[in-house]
Formats: C-alpha cells, structure tokens, sequence
C-alpha cells in the first residue's frame, strides 16, 4: 500500500496493548498515529507519554483531539472502561471511521457498545487471541459484525492478521472470552497446586506425576510461564475474568471455576508489584513459588 493510502489511526488507551500495535504498525510504514489515555493529563501518566514520545505517536489533549482526521480507532482500554471510553468519544466521531473494539469485554458489553455508536462509527467486534508482545500488531485477530469485511482488507494491508468470526457483533468476543475459560483458568490452577505442592514439599513428585498423564508437556516451564504472566499481569487478567464469568452468564453457564480464578489472577497481581516477588520471574518455577508464599504469608 502507498504511503499516501495508508490508514490515519488513533488510539484511545495507550497501555500495553495500544504500544504494541502502534509500534508493529510504525515499522508497516504508519506514520500518522494519535493517541489519548485518560493518564496523559496526570502524574501517573508520565510512563504512557514517554512511550508515546518515544513511538512518534502524536499525544492528544483530548478526546476529540484523537479523533480528528482518523481512518481507524483503536479502542484498547482496561475491560471495565470499554463502553464509557466509546461513550467519551461517540460525539468525536464520524460516520467513515472505524471503531475496532479490541477490548477483552464479554459479547454483551460487545453489542452494548454497537449499539451505542450504530449510525455513528462502523463499529467491529475484534478479539486478540494471543499476547501482544513479541507479535505486536500482527497477533492474530478476529474480527466480527457489519464491518468485519469492510476493514479486514485495510488491515491485511498492515500486516495485521486477521480472520472473520462472523456478521455479528459478539462473534469474536465468544469466542475468545470461552476459550479464556480454559487458558487463563488452566494459569489459576497451577498456582493453587503448585503452591500446595511447594509448601508440601513435593513439587519434583507432582512434575513426576504429571508429566506420565501429560506427556510431552514440560511442566516446570509451564508453570514458570504462568506465574509470571500473572503476577505481570493479574490484575488486568482478573477484570477480563470477571467479564468472562458475564459470558458464561449470559450463556446459562455458572461459572464456578471461573469465579476461583478471578481470585487467583486478582491475588497474583497484587504479589507481582512486590520487588521480591518480580526480583524471581525470570527463574525458575520454584524460585517464583517461594517469593509468592512469602509475600502472601507476609501481607497475611
């Protein structure tokens, strides 16, 4: 695609996943990129402002200052904030822009959102099936409802990769918050057994154990790489939990094991701001385990 055809993109939340993107997205030869986090006016906000200086991401003073001029917004904001941050920008937006929601929020919330900016913005259900980094912005997507077809083409022109769930809004969101139930729940159970097995001493016979009814699985890797994403980033995993058991729910589903690991992830996120707790991430499983039954006996 010529420079002069490429998409004018915006991004509303700048955290880590609106990094990722813009950062694959600059190397893909997009170089007119705005972005507004709720932090750039504030203190807290500092980290967000360097990444975006650093990025050649214009900072916006507004909402509105965001939008102007924009092919494609990217809606990247905590699961909670979703439908107030399209709410914040629905009277700075336009008809022809498109509004890809990649938010991890329940097929509910999803519709709610259309159904807030419909005749407004071509609104797209997107789900980001796999972590950002080290893909950035060609992690795999899926994209559903009217729009879906319409922006796919622009976005396989960026490298992005996509695939089409399905016409409507909710499709792609399924389908990622019901696999969640498994990926992040499989993360919350290797915390509580290898947490009991740590504190009982037979860490090496439960790897044992597993390792002759999973063979091929190389557990200690596993539950190193666990740990870590939840203690990086437990906090975040907790609310796209919580929007997680809404999916169940409004499926006729209970989530019961759900509810546990929104616990679990809401726990590790609280340990992994503490220094002795990340001082281990990078070791392994057992150096995590005792830095995480420490600090949790500590705080207890």
């Amino acid at each position: 695609m010529a420079a002069e055809n490429l998409p004018r993109l915006c991004f509303i939340g700048f955290g880590e996943a609106g990094q990722a993107f813009a950062s694959g997205l600059q190397e893909a030869g997009v170089k007119s990129q705005s972005a507004w986090d709720i932090l750039f006016p504030e203190a807290a906000g500092e980290r967000l402002r360097q990444a975006a200086a650093a990025l050649g991401v214009r900072q916006a003073i507004s909402p509105a200052d965001a939008l102007a001029g924009a092919d494609i917004v990217i809606s990247a904001v905590t699961a909670a904030s979703s439908l107030d941050a399209a709410r914040a920008a629905k009277e700075h937006l336009r008809p022809h822009q498109f509004f890809l929601d990649v938010n991890s929020v329940s097929p509910g919330r999803k519709q709610e959102t259309a159904k807030a900016l419909l005749g407004v913005a071509r609104y797209v259900d997107v789900a980001v099936m796999a972590p950002v980094h080290p893909a950035r912005h060609r992690t795999p997507l899926l994209l559903a409802g009217e729009y879906a077809g319409t922006v796919e083409p622009i976005l396989r022109a960026l490298e992005m990769n996509t695939a089409i769930a399905g016409p409507a809004v909710g499709a792609a969101a399924a389908i990622k918050m019901v696999r969640s139930v498994m990926i992040k729940g499989i993360e919350a159970l290797c915390l509580e057994c290898f947490l009991a097995a740590s504190r009982a001493g037979v860490e090496e016979q439960i790897v044992a154990s597993l390792s002759k009814s999973y063979p091929g699985i190389d557990w200690p890797k596993v539950v190193a790489y666990n740990l870590e994403r939840m203690a990086s980033h437990g906090t975040r995993r907790a609310a796209e939990m919580e929007e997680v058991a809404d999916t169940l729910r409004e499926l006729g589903v209970a989530p019961l094991m759900t509810a546990g690991a929104v616990q679990h992830h809401r726990t590790m996120g609280q340990l992994g701001k503490i220094e002795a707790v990340r001082a281990t991430l990078t070791q392994g499983h057992s150096d995590i385990l005792k830095a995480i039954g420490k600090a949790a006996a500590d705080r207890n």
